[in-house]
């Protein structure tokens, strides 16, 4: 673990603050950045694609100032991005802050991204060739058969990593099955061996414990200002891209609901409903996810982002 730059002489670990959606995450990053001359780096997986703004809530304009704001907005709809691919983007990038004598500070909501620094995961190795054969099996498994069955199978014999598994999102639930197909030892097997590198940097992770009917209430309002702020135009401009419906940036909720009413099949208000109760779903993963890493995680309660983002420095000298 580098400790060797001149910011550990005052802090001794790199925050992360983690969450729910809707959660206030970001309002208290910024506000830490603020206090702490930090600059800001993102751990969302949705929030890493051009063009997709409003759905994905990113930070506006005026939100983050002149804050320096990194791993949001680097690759294109469409595009493959895996939790590899996030760390080998993202530590260059924090070591670069360091070295500029600036507190990274990491804000978001993507649990394996998050686990992925937290813990050194190395993701890189194994068969890789195997893998991939593996998954071509298995897509081809899953035209035929659908997911419903491959997730079946992922429940039987890795029940740690159903749990963390969305049924609907294909890609995870094929990745999860490739491992042992591949490898002989189950996906959540795997990621435990990978913690044996260790992580490159000191983290320390914050979580904004809501109350859960506080945390619905939030995400209806965020859901009826993102519809209000342009989520059905920037739904049109994701469908009519043609990127391909098997994609990774078509999980972002918001996207995939406003399918049937752009398509004529379904009320605004029904879309709307639809997200809200998929986004509350979602946020109970995350969840789940943030209370499954224990002791490595820190509660704190929703109190207003200035007495926080002390406390969160404090707790890192």
């Amino acid at each position: 673990m580098d400790r060797s730059f001149p910011v550990f002489e005052k802090y001794s670990y790199i925050p992360v603050i983690a969450g729910p959606t809707a959660s206030g995450k970001s309002a208290l990053a910024l506000e830490i950045c603020r206090l702490a001359d930090g600059e800001l780096v993102c751990a969302d997986s949705m929030q890493i694609y051009r063009g997709l703004d409003v759905g994905t809530a990113k930070d506006s304009k005026e939100e983050i100032g002149d804050i320096p704001h990194y791993m949001t907005d680097i690759v294109d709809p469409g595009t493959d991005f895996s939790v590899c691919d996030y760390v080998n983007a993202a530590l260059p990038v924090i070591r670069d802050i360091l070295e500029r004598g600036r507190l990274p500070v990491v804000c978001g909501g993507t649990g394996q991204y998050i686990s992925a620094l937290l813990y050194g995961l190395d993701y890189g190795t194994g068969d890789e060739e195997a893998e991939l054969l593996a998954t071509k099996e298995l897509e081809a498994e899953l035209a035929e058969k659908g997911i419903d069955v491959l997730y079946e199978r992922l429940v039987r014999e890795d029940p740690e990593a159903a749990v963390l598994i969305h049924p609907n999102n294909t890609r995870r639930v094929i990745r999860a099955l490739a491992v042992p197909k591949a490898l002989g030892i189950t996906f959540s097997e795997k990621n435990r061996r990978s913690k044996e590198k260790g992580p490159e940097f000191p983290f320390k992770v914050f979580m904004i414990d809501w109350n859960r009917e506080e945390l619905y209430e939030r995400i209806n309002r965020r859901v009826d200002v993102m519809i209000e702020n342009g989520l059905v135009e920037e739904a049109k401009m994701l469908k009519d891209s043609g990127v391909d419906r098997s994609s990774t940036c078509w999980q972002a909720i918001g996207y995939k609901e406003m399918l049937k009413y752009l398509e004529g099949s379904e009320s605004l208000e029904e879309a709307a409903d639809r997200i809200k109760i998929g986004t509350r779903h979602y946020a109970k993963r995350q969840l789940t996810w943030f209370r499954g890493m224990g002791e490595d995680v820190i509660r704190i309660n929703p109190d207003v982002p200035e007495v926080n983002a002390g406390l969160v420095l404090e707790a890192c000298r």
